[in-house]
Parts: C-alpha cells; sequence; structure tokens
C-alpha cells in the first residue's frame, strides 16, 4: 500500500484488532445456535405445511338489495306540465304518498277550470239524447205491432173476399152447366117438334114455342157465361188485391223497421259518446289529481332532476331519485367462471366493506377481524359482459362465531370483497395448487341448497 497518509496506525493496535476479529469468527457456538434455529424453523414450516387451510374464492362487487323495490328509483310524472312549487329538498325523508313536486296544465284544452261541469252538461245533452232514442224505438216497436195486427186483419179479410169470389165462380160455373142442359135439352125438344110437325103431330103454333122457348135458353146460356166470366174475373181482382195489400203493408213495415234500425244505430251511438263523455270526465278528474306528483313509497330524496319554477317538463320524464327507507341490503359478488361450479346457495362467506378496516386470512377464517358473515342467496346462471357470474349474499347471523348484523352505516353501491369458503385442505397442497393455477377442489360434488318459499324467505 502506498503511504499517502500522514496518520499512523500503530502495529500493536493492528495486531489487537486483527486478533479480536479472529476470535468472533472462529466461535463455534454461533453456528450451533443458527443451526438450531434453523431447525426449529424448518420444524415449524413442516407443522405449518399439515394444518388446515379453507380454501376460498375471491370476488368482489358492491352492495345492492334483494328486492328490486328496493333500489333507488326515479319519480316520473304522468302528464306534461310546468312546475309551480317543490314540496322537498334533497335528502329529506318522505313518507309514501308525500308531495314531492306541483305542477300547472300546459294543454289548453284542459285550461278550462269548470271544464267537469260542461262535460257534465254534454252528458246530460247525451243522455236526452239516448233516451229520445230510446222512446222513438219504442213507438216503431208499437208501430210495428199495429202494422203487423192491421196486415193479419186486411189479409183475413182480402182472404175472405177470394174464397167468396172462388165460390161464386163454381156457382156460377154450375148455374152455366145448368142453363147449357135445358138449352140442349129445348134444342132437342125443337127437333122432335120439328119431325112431328111434318108428319102432322104438332101445330105450327106448338113449333114456335118451342123455338121461342129455345132462343130463351140460348140467352140465359150466354147471359150465364158472362156471369161466370165476371166472377171469374172478380176472383181474379180479390187475388190481385190479396197480393197488392201483402205487398203494401210490407213495405210499410220495412219502412217502419227502417227507422227502427236508424233509431237503434243513434241510440247506439249516443250511447258510445255518453260512454266517451263519462271516460273524459274521469280522465280529467283523474289528470287534475295528477297535479301533484307524489312518493310511491318512503324513502330519501337523494337527487332532483329539475330545477326551478316555472320549467315545462314532459309526460314520464324522471324529475327525482328516490331512494326507499331500510332496504334490505345484499352483497353482489363477481366470481369467475372457473370457480362457479364449486359454489352453491347456502355457502357461507366473509365480507370486507369499504370503510371497515378488518384483517383478513383466508384461510383461518375464524381469527379474521373486522369482516361480517354472509350466505350465498342467488347465483346468476347466465354471465356478465365480462363473462364473470354474479353472486347474491344476505347477511348470515351467527352467535357461535360472534358474527352480527352488518353495519348500519352502510350505503347501497358501496364497494365490498369477499371469500367464498369452502372445504378444508392442507397448507402443502393449497401451496401446489396455487403454484399450480389449478382451481379449488372439492370432497363431494356440490349440492343445491333447497331454495326456500316466500314464507320461509320471510322468516330468515
Amino acid at each position: 500500500m502506498l503511504n499517502l497518509s500522514n496518520q499512523r496506525v500503530d502495529a500493536a493496535v493492528w495486531d489487537e484488532e486483527l486478533s479480536r476479529s479472529q476470535k468472533e469468527l472462529l466461535d463455534p457456538k454461533g453456528g450451533r445456535r443458527i443451526g438450531r434455529v434453523m431447525t426449529v424453523v424448518g420444524g415449524v414450516f413442516l407443522i405449518i405445511l399439515f394444518l388446515p387451510w379453507r380454501q376460498t374464492i375471491e370476488g368482489t362487487g358492491t352492495l345492492t338489495t334483494l328486492s328490486p323495490q328496493d333500489r333507488p328509483q326515479t319519480v316520473q310524472n304522468a302528464i306534461a306540465g310546468r312546475i309551480e312549487h317543490w314540496a322537498v329538498r334533497e335528502g329529506q325523508l318522505v313518507a309514501k304518498g308525500d308531495t314531492i313536486l306541483t305542477i300547472s296544465e300546459i294543454k289548453d284544452e284542459y285550461f278550462d277550470p269548470n271544464l267537469p261541469q260542461r262535460l257534465r252538461e254534454q252528458l246530460a245533452a247525451k243522455q236526452g239524447n239516448v233516451a229520445a232514442n230510446a222512446a222513438k224505438i219504442s213507438a216503431t216497436d208499437q208501430q210495428l205491432a199495429a202494422l203487423r195486427t192491421t196486415l193479419e186483419v186486411q189479409l183475413s179479410a182480402a182472404r175472405n173476399r177470394v174464397t167468396q169470389a172462388r165460390n161464386t165462380v163454381s156457382i156460377d160455373s154450375a148455374d152455366l152447366v145448368a142453363v147449357n142442359n135445358a138449352f140442349q135439352i129445348a134444342r132437342a125438344r125443337l127437333a122432335r117438334y120439328e119431325e112431328g110437325y111434318k108428319n102432322g103431330l104438332f101445330s105450327l103454333t106448338d113449333i114456335e114455342s118451342r123455338r121461342l122457348k129455345l132462343q130463351e135458353d140460348l140467352a140465359k146460356v150466354t147471359a150465364q157465361r158472362n156471369k161466370l166470366l165476371n166472377s171469374r174475373q172478380s176472383l181474379a181482382n180479390a187475388s190481385i188485391e190479396l197480393a197488392n195489400l201483402r205487398a203494401k203493408y210490407e213495405q210499410d213495415i220495412a219502412k217502419t223497421q227502417s227507422d227502427r234500425s236508424s233509431a237503434v244505430s243513434s241510440l247506439s251511438s249516443s250511447e258510445g259518446e255518453v260512454a266517451s263523455l263519462r271516460n273524459k270526465i274521469s280522465n280529467v278528474e283523474v289528470r287534475r289529481g295528477m297535479y301533484v306528483v307524489r312518493a310511491p313509497q318512503a324513502g330519501y330524496v337523494v337527487r332532483t332532476l329539475k330545477a326551478g319554477i316555472g320549467e315545462t317538463i314532459k309526460e314520464g320524464e324522471s324529475i327525482a331519485t328516490l331512494q326507499p327507507d331500510a332496504p334490505v341490503l345484499a352483497a353482489e359478488l363477481y366470481v369467475r367462471a372457473m370457480d362457479v361450479p364449486l359454489i352453491q346457495r347456502g355457502r357461507t362467506v366473509r365480507l370486507q366493506f369499504d370503510g371497515w378496516p378488518a384483517v383478513q386470512f383466508s384461510g383461518w377464517p375464524s381469527v379474521a377481524v373486522g369482516t361480517f358473515g354472509g350466505t350465498v342467496t342467488v347465483i346468476d346462471v347466465v354471465s356478465t359482459t365480462n363473462g364473470k357470474y354474479r353472486l347474491l349474499v344476505r347477511p348470515k347471523l351467527d352467535r357461535a362465531n360472534n358474527d352480527g348484523a352488518w353495519p348500519a352505516q352502510l350505503r347501497l353501491g358501496s364497494g365490498v370483497y369477499g371469500w367464498v369458503i369452502l372445504d378444508s385442505v392442507p397448507v402443502w397442497y393449497e401451496i401446489w395448487r396455487q403454484l399450480n393455477g389449478f382451481p379449488p377442489s372439492l370432497q363431494a360434488a356440490p349440492q343445491e341448497a333447497p331454495i326456500k318459499n316466500k314464507a320461509e324467505d320471510k322468516k330468515s
């Protein structure tokens, strides 16, 4: 070495420090102590490797509710209007039916303050029209009954006249046969008298008498034949009158039925207008009740989506967000698809909520601090967009493990981290599984817990 320093180290001091360092390095007891420590550590490590380890499936998510009615909802107005008054402020607790907002009408057809009275007057007029049409229908029914009665009487009389004319024709036909027979007899007698006159048996006076008698009988035949023709004509006229009478009354009846159909149509139209007016009156009354927007259920007004006075809102537009009071909370956890077959309803879950300090030993849940117990209630049958499956975890009260109710300060949407507790395995197996990336193992195939009915679910 170069002697660059002005200070010199005494050789005696150097020798003394060198001998002291060699003594410490070459102490044989230090090596034995290190060996014993390593032996103890190795033994403890071997013991730890054979300790039981509870396998878990990790999942993250947020707080939600089991019932859809407990989740945040928007309050909407049913009709369009203009904001007149706000009855609540953000963060206020409202009961079911409390007034949230008051609006006024913006449609001109509902501006009239006496609109229900006007509609009732129109309804009374239409009801009078209905009564008039009903009276007209009754009158036409009576007219139809009278026409049918008169028709039967007239038809009966006409049929009697036809029968009389038919009888007259029969009588005249018989009389014609009789006078024709008398004429034939008279002609035969005249022929015999003329033959006897040639033989000198009868006189000319007798011949002339017989000829006169023959002319009289011929005149009777001609008169009877004309009478028969007249009788037949009367029969034809009676038949024509019967048909004409039937046609005339059928025309009158058809006209009356047409008037009745018109009255029935007018009655139906009036009844339809009456129903429409009643519906409109009911709609107006219901609409006026919608000028006040009320809370659909008890809860907190989280945020108002409209502001100011005089602002116009549309039909079905959201005006405020309402968080129902005292919701039944549940943890919404998302797990990998490869872990879902190992989970079934009823599995125990340890939960760590955002804002609550906790120390969690996933393999030894009994020594965890600051976590809360839960039970798997719902397992989705389809995955989400990111390929994970959703679990719904309800609170689990376990006095044996000092598991109490979830904190009352929890809010919907808060973050939560959970561990689904599976079966126990040795620590060495869990290390080997984690190093190889294998999924957790079960002693037997998982079986679904029986689904509770509604009554049991409420009790739980």
